[in-house]
């Protein structure tokens, strides 16, 4: 029976040793910039669907008062659009190989 040593020393303790492959970050600087643009499209589709609610007149609600604005192609087509988009870019951007 051999008894096994280990190859490492007391005097080996902080050196620097080779990382491997394995060992680095899945994601590089394509992978970050591709999220941080489906970020940008998230939250401009989120600030292209603010604004007054149905019953919101110069800021004050009035339950008497109807406002169709909420029906604005702006706010039913144009901002869930960007968000869908952002969505898919930041799904684009997890599964992208460096």
């Amino acid at each position: 029976m051999s008894k096994k040593t280990n190859k490492f020393s007391a005097s080996d303790f902080g050196n620097e040793t080779k990382v491997s492959d394995e060992n680095t970050f899945y994601f590089g600087k394509q992978n970050f910039k591709w999220m941080l643009i489906g970020l940008a499209c998230i939250v401009v589709g989120f600030l292209l669907m603010m604004g007054p609610d149905a019953n919101t007149v110069d800021g004050k609600f009035d339950p008497n008062v109807w406002n169709d604005d909420i029906f604005s192609i702006r706010r039913i087509r144009i901002a869930p659009l960007f968000i869908v988009i952002g969505f898919v870019i930041e799904v684009y951007a997890i599964l992208k190989r460096k």
